[in-house]
């Protein structure tokens, strides 16, 4: 009896138990839309001190001794998380003020805008993104306006680049942005096919050959997100008034998630321009590892060739990067090429990102030691005078 008198009781307080679950508010959704940014200031010390003020073969990090903000960024965002079988959409406004500008203008957008100022705006993205339910169960997404390239191992987003400094691959081998429609079909779980076509490389209202051009390439996701491969192109004229000359800027990232704090980056790289028949290709290896939550430790090494002189140059003027874009001759006689030469370069650094309390809970320290070097009898550095160079660099990241 006494077992028969407990049953009822327990089923009782097992059914109250269950419609207590069920009236357990479900958590708050992820906003959609967010508002972020971040700020980027950083310095690179020269100890030859060059007179044309100079850091030779690099862009972003080009002044020598001298501190830059190199970013206040800010992006509107409404990402794309589409449902099994929805459609979803989504876009990205990101507005740009800082040193860095000077580089990644596109044609026709803000390319004349505070010319002589170090710090210049810029709207690095502007696009609608549209996912289709189609064809696959993974379906396809639609980027239309203004958007980053698929190519390198590294990004004009200093949050996604371990150091301060870039490759010559990212300086010189691949675009910064493009202007047109990007497909991107989500084949399988491990492929992605992107097939696009802009205005060409660096190129969005303006165009200096009214020609199109086409960017793509494979995606492969390994070994649970362990391996991950792209293989991406941009294929097109390229040069002021010319439409039919090709230039050819090809990538191959692997990135290896050797362990769950060690990871390998292999950037391969190979750029053709038909007008003079110039190549240039290198191979970047970048390994970081995870010391702690908030150190980590990483070395790149770099081989960079280029064959003709055409690719490698150093700005002096603030607006020479676009007039070179625009087919203009450039101003300041210290804008010099390296000339016919195979680059190296390594770079030693870390990443800290101390426990911080807001506003400052986004910071991220990155200070770097690096060696160039003209593997060559060529002497591009420092003045057009050195084999070499030797520079050490720092900056600060704050996220917001």
């Amino acid at each position: 009896m006494k077992h028969l008198f407990i049953f009822p009781i327990a089923l009782c307080l097992a059914t109250i138990a269950v419609a207590g679950e069920t009236e357990t508010p479900s958590p708050t959704p992820a906003r959609r839309f967010t508002i972020s940014g971040w700020i980027d200031s950083g310095i690179t010390f020269n100890p030859d001190s060059p007179r044309d003020n100079q850091n030779f073969g690099r862009l972003f990090d080009d002044r020598a001794n001298e501190p830059m903000l190199n970013q206040v960024v800010i992006s509107f965002e409404r990402a794309l998380a589409p449902r099994p079988g929805g459609f979803d959409w989504g876009f990205k406004l990101q507005f740009m003020y800082g040193s860095d500008a000077r580089f990644i203008h596109s044609l026709g957008l803000f390319d004349h805008t505070a010319a002589t100022s170090i710090v210049q705006p810029d709207m690095v993205e502007a696009y609608l993104n549209l996912h289709f339910p189609i064809i696959s169960e993974g379906g396809l997404d639609l980027k239309l306006g203004k958007f980053v390239t698929l190519e390198g191992a590294e990004t004009i987003d200093p949050r996604t680049n371990f150091f301060y400094s870039h490759t010559y691959i990212f300086d010189f081998g691949i675009p910064f942005t493009h202007t047109g429609a990007l497909v991107t079909f989500h084949a399988t779980k491990w492929l992605d096919l992107y097939s696009g076509i802009t205005r060409g490389v660096n190129t969005s209202l303006d165009d200096n050959n009214d020609s199109v051009s086409f960017h793509g390439g494979v995606g492969l996701n390994l070994l649970d997100g362990k391996l991950t491969v792209l293989a991406s192109t941009s294929i097109g004229p390229e040069t002021p008034n010319n439409n039919h000359d090709q230039r050819y800027l090809n990538d191959i990232t692997v990135t290896a998630k050797i362990t769950d704090k060690f990871t390998s980056i292999t950037d391969l790289n190979y750029a053709l321009d038909e007008v003079i028949d110039a190549q240039a290709y290198g191979i970047a290896q970048y390994f970081t590892y995870a010391i702690n939550s908030w150190l980590t430790a990483g070395i790149r090494g770099e081989i960079f060739r280029d064959d003709k002189g055409f690719y490698v140059v150093s700005f002096a003027d603030n607006h020479d990067p676009m007039r070179s874009l625009e087919g203009q001759p450039t101003i300041d006689p210290r804008t010099v090429g390296g000339g016919k030469t195979t680059y190296g370069a390594i770079t030693a650094g870390v990443n800290i990102k101390p426990p911080m309390p807001k506003p400052l809970a986004g910071l991220a320290i990155r200070p770097e030691i690096r060696y160039d070097c003209s593997l060559d009898d060529t002497r591009p550095f420092n003045n057009s005078s050195d084999r070499d160079q030797f520079t050490a660099g720092i900056d600060f990241i704050v996220t917001f």
